[in-house]
């Protein structure tokens, strides 16, 4: 297996390992933008320090504190120049969809599959998109 490849699967498994039993819980800290942070760092970005986001609302008003509009807005901002075609998407990737209330869900593309948290917060898991906001390779 190339280098980069046995990165991009050692930083997915250790990710996974960390948050696919976890249900979705603000105020444990173990939200879809949580988990791209993490990611993140797996893969070797330095993100800036996150602040301390305890719910839906406390994401709203971080990400209009930072001037982003949205979730694809941070991960811009995060990540210049790496927006991608979602069908692109490389395992390790990280992709943006629609999600409730307004506030857009990040996905760690795992494959053929990109695994999230449903709308019921129950563990994270495949979930099938229909569409994607937006795609960054990682």
């Amino acid at each position: 297996m190339r280098p980069e490849l046995l990165r991009r699967q050692m930083a997915t498994e250790a990710t996974l390992a960390k948050y696919r039993e976890r249900k979705l819980d603000w105020k444990a800290r173990t939200s879809c933008v949580h988990m791209a942070r993490y990611h993140l760092r797996q893969m070797g970005h330095r993100p800036p320090p996150m602040p301390d986001i305890r719910s839906g609302l406390g994401a709203r008003r971080a990400l209009k504190k930072h001037g982003w509009a949205d979730v694809a807005a941070m991960l811009d901002a995060v990540l210049p120049m790496a927006r991608i075609a979602p069908a692109a998407m490389l395992l390790g990737d990280l992709a943006v969809v629609r999600g409730t209330e307004g506030f857009d869900a990040v996905l760690l593309h795992v494959g053929p599959e990109s695994m999230g948290w449903p709308e019921d917060g129950s563990r994270m898991m495949p979930l099938i998109v229909h569409e994607f906001v937006g795609a960054w390779r990682v």
